[in-house]
């Protein structure tokens, strides 16, 4: 990370509006520090893309600031921001070889050829490539083909690397291999970078932040752990991750804890659960509660679960090192639990009813969703 205390990217109320009417980004306020990884997450048609289009400078903010170095870059064309970009598709140009598309972005910027020919160089090391530089696209795999376009928005030394879905057309394994690759890079270099992406883990994998967005608005930006661990709604809570939900009604709330009655709303209540209040309003107001599979324990010993109750098993899941295990439980018939398989395979069968618990802290209370 920059040792610099001061933003180095901020957007400041910036709206954006395709046709006059619909805000696809609303009133939004982020700050990017240097050096930073800072990934923009969310489902479709969520804003993401969009805020970093404006920032590449393919899109122009209806309303609003964005700056960079403290200037502002509204008006500024796309090739005069110094930034590099990475699609989804490479955009490499097929004619040219791997040294001839690295070269590319140098010549146009009048640099000299004794230093195109190192900085190349430096690149084709970078992304470990040296003995492909006379390939062309078409002779290399879906990954080479990454690793070039990375190493061409990185070859002109860039303050800014925006990276749009890059990884998204890649098979599930090199895709977790460049996950790791990519965030060694930005490591060596330090270089900043804004990536987008809809695929959480992805996002948790790499970024130091991470912005999650929704219906054109930040719902929260934290951590990855933070995200994962303490999500400050619903909406995070179940984007990020796998997550039980339990619908109910505030019963008692007192400081850091409260009491939660399940199956309220119009339905016999199925039991009462402690929890831990985050984003809830009074006595009687409607809440969902946040529970993570890998935080509930079958059959606990002693009295350290706060919460339990019966649950009848109803399907089972073999995942390698651990099980997935659905039950039935408050009336919720797809609450999952993750089961260790470090000691052995559970031996537990469908129909089976079980003792379930977990602890009032790993229970978060939010919006209802």
């Amino acid at each position: 990370m920059g040792t610099s205390n001061e933003p180095f990217v901020t957007f400041s109320e910036v709206q954006k509006t395709y046709d006059g009417e619909t805000l696809v980004v609303k009133n939004l306020n982020l700050t990017i520090q240097h050096g930073e990884f800072l990934t923009l997450l969310g489902p479709s048609g969520s804003g993401k893309t969009t805020t970093l289009m404006m920032l590449a400078g393919f899109e122009v903010p209806t309303h609003g600031r964005i700056e960079m170095d403290g200037v502002a870059i509204n008006n500024v064309a796309p090739h005069k921001r110094n930034i590099g970009m990475v699609f989804q598709n490479y955009a490499l140009f097929p004619h040219m070889t791997v040294e001839e598309n690295l070269a590319f972005p140098l010549q146009v910027r009048k640099i000299s050829r004794s230093e195109v020919t190192s900085k190349v160089e430096r690149a084709l090391e970078m992304v470990q490539m040296p003995e492909m530089r006379k390939r062309r696209p078409a002779q290399l795999s879906g990954g080479q083909q990454q690793r070039v376009a990375l190493a061409r928005a990185l070859v002109f030394d860039p303050k800014l690397v925006l990276m749009d879905e890059p990884l998204g057309a890649l098979d599930k394994q090199l895709r977790e291999h460049m996950q790791i690759e990519i965030k060694h890079i930005h490591e060596r270099l330090g270089v900043t970078i804004v990536y987008v992406t809809h695929d959480q883990s992805e996002a948790l994998t790499m970024s130091d932040r991470v912005a999650v967005f929704n219906d054109g608005v930040i719902q929260q930006l934290a951590k990855p752990s933070d995200l994962y661990e303490r999500p400050e709604n619903s909406f995070v809570a179940q984007f990020i991750g796998e997550n039980n939900r339990l619908s109910g009604r505030i019963t008692a709330l007192n400081g850091g804890a409260c009491a939660v009655e399940i199956g309220s709303q119009g339905e016999t209540a199925k039991g009462e659960v402690k929890a831990t209040p985050i984003s809830v309003k009074d006595i009687g107001s409607q809440t969902t509660l946040s529970l993570r599979p890998e935080r509930v324990r079958i059959n606990p010993e002693g009295g350290i679960y706060a919460n339990q109750f019966d649950a009848e098993v109803q399907e089972l899941i073999y995942l390698g090192d651990h099980t997935r295990c659905r039950v039935s439980v408050l009336g919720n018939s797809n609450f999952i639990i993750k089961v260790p398989n470090a000691e052995g395979v559970p031996s537990l069968t469908p129909g089976q009813t079980v003792r379930v618990g977990w602890k009032p802290e790993d229970c978060r209370a939010l919006d209802a969703f």
